[in-house]
Parts: C-alpha cells; sequence; structure tokens
C-alpha cells in the first residue's frame, strides 16, 4: 500500500523488476567514467548490480570481463537475462561487506547507488571489502547522492527537487539515508585508499514527450523511488503542483538527477 510506513519496499519484490532494466547508462556517464580509468581490457567488479544497466555500459566500453554482484536473486536474474548477448560477465550472489572471491583480482569496483543503503558502519565494511578486491593501483568509483544533492531546487530538469519543496517530510527521509561527502571521503581515506577524488554528474534519468508522460511516470514509479512514501492523493497534488512548475505541455522534459562521484585508489 502506498505511502503505508508499516510496508516498507521490498528491494527484492518480482513487480519492482523492470525498475532496474529498462533504463540505460547515458554517454555523459560512459566520458565521466573513462575519464578516471580507462575501462578497455579491464577487470571490473560491480556490486549491487541490479538489473546490469551499468554492467552492460562497462561492457560495451572494452571491459575484459565484468562480475556483476547483487544480494537478490530477483536482480541476478534480471542482469542474466539483460546481458545474454555477453559472454564476459560472470554473477555472484552476495552482500556488499562479504564477497566471496580472492584477494586482488579487480582492476576497478563500481558501486552506483549502493552506499545510501549502508549504514556508516556497514560503509567501512564495504569499502574494506572494496580494497581487498581490488589490485594494487586499481580504482574504487562510488557513486551516489549527498544530501546536498538532494535537496537542490526544483527546476525544468531537476524534477525531484519539487518532491521536496512541496513535501518536506520526504526530503527529511531523504536526507536520513543519505551519506555526505566529508564522511565519505573521510571513510574511503582511513580504510586505506589514496587519491580520493570527488566530481558531480548530472545524469538524464529519462526524456519525457510532455508532462502526460512525465505523470505517467511519477504515478506508476516503483522500486526504491522516495514516491514510495506518499499516497495516492498526495502524489496527485504532487504532480499538479510540478505542473504548474514547469512548461511541459509544448516540449519534451529532460528528467535528470544530479550524482556525486567519488574515485579512489587503492
Amino acid at each position: 500500500m502506498r505511502g503505508d510506513p508499516t510496508t516498507p519496499i521490498n528491494f527484492h519484490a518480482e513487480e519492482i523488476r523492470n525498475t532496474y532494466a529498462t533504463r540505460q547508462a547515458t554517454g555523459t556517464w560512459k566520458t565521466l567514467i573513462n575519464h578516471i580509468v580507462e575501462v578497455q581490457g579491464r577487470t571490473v567488479a560491480d556490486i549491487g548490480c541490479g538489473g546490469g544497466i551499468y554492467a552492460k555500459a562497462l561492457a560495451d566500453m572494452g571491459a575484459a570481463h565484468i562480475t556483476c554482484i547483487d544480494s537478490s536473486d530477483v536482480m541476478i536474474s534480471d542482469a542474466q537475462s539483460a546481458l545474454k548477448a555477453h559472454n564476459n560477465i560472470s554473477y555472484v550472489k552476495s552482500d556488499a561487506g562479504q564477497i566471496p572471491v580472492e584477494a586482488q583480482q579487480f582492476d576497478i569496483v563500481l558501486e552506483r547507488a549502493l552506499i545510501h543503503h549502508l549504514k556508516r558502519e556497514e560503509l567501512n565494511v564495504n569499502f574494506a571489502e572494496a580494497l581487498r578486491i581490488l589490485r594494487p593501483g586499481g580504482i574504487l568509483i562510488v557513486q551516489d547522492r549527498t544530501p546536498e544533492d538532494c535537496l537542490l531546487a526544483g527546476s525544468q530538469t531537476n524534477i525531484r527537487g519539487y518532491f521536496f519543496t512541496r513535501y518536506p517530510k520526504l526530503a527529511q527521509q531523504e536526507v536520513a539515508r543519505r551519506h555526505d561527502n566529508a564522511t565519505v571521503m573521510s571513510l574511503l581515506h582511513q580504510t586505506g585508499f589514496r587519491v580520493v577524488e570527488k566530481r558531480q554528474l548530472w545524469e538524464t534519468r529519462q526524456v519525457h514527450n510532455n508532462f502526460a508522460s512525465l505523470e505517467h511516470d511519477l504515478k506508476t514509479r516503483t522500486g526504491r523511488s522516495i514516491l514510495h512514501e506518499l499516497n495516492d492523493a498526495e502524489l496527485d497534488d504532487l504532480c499538479q503542483y510540478i505542473r504548474r512548475q514547469i512548461d511541459g505541455d509544448s516540449q519534451a522534459i529532460v528528467e535528470q538527477d544530479r550524482w556525486t562521484i567519488w574515485s579512489a585508489m587503492r
């Protein structure tokens, strides 16, 4: 039931599986990752791979081998289906704190939209595990939203900003589950990583032909979306509020999210 705090999102549910397999990584994402580290010919671990969206991007960028790691059977199954054309990808069901692979196996470890699911103490364990499985000189790439990213003002492209203006309770919940930049940078250094850097990226989530398309998407958005916290009446109200803020009836709406990307060398 939408908006019922007693029914938390089930990340393993069959009905939300398409949330993680129907999008594609953007060219701007690929360009930024290749600016951080050359993917061509490298071995990669994608921790929290979801439906395989970014594993596919890494394969297209020329990675020699990719290991998709996720704690969900549903996500592993979806990744396998999405990536069945690739013969250089393997799959491991595991949580992010104790991955059953030998030490120093990977040149690159990717963790996209993972760390906000981890408490601070779990973050320590996760970063230590990433350090363990990286080869010397290997690169950890962590992509997530900070509280600052989440609370940017709404605009024609930053639709999420309007969620929090209209419903401050969503902002409180969103910020509570996010790690700030200082925390992430500090823990990466404490774990033993060096050359820790931070970048920011506006990544296109979806292009909507008009407001009706955006409204339909918002009302059917499932999975880990913060909109799970709104009841149907609140969601209707939010859509009408967004409609009043933007000019979406006569032009396409390019919906973007701002992410922070940290890179750290072993």
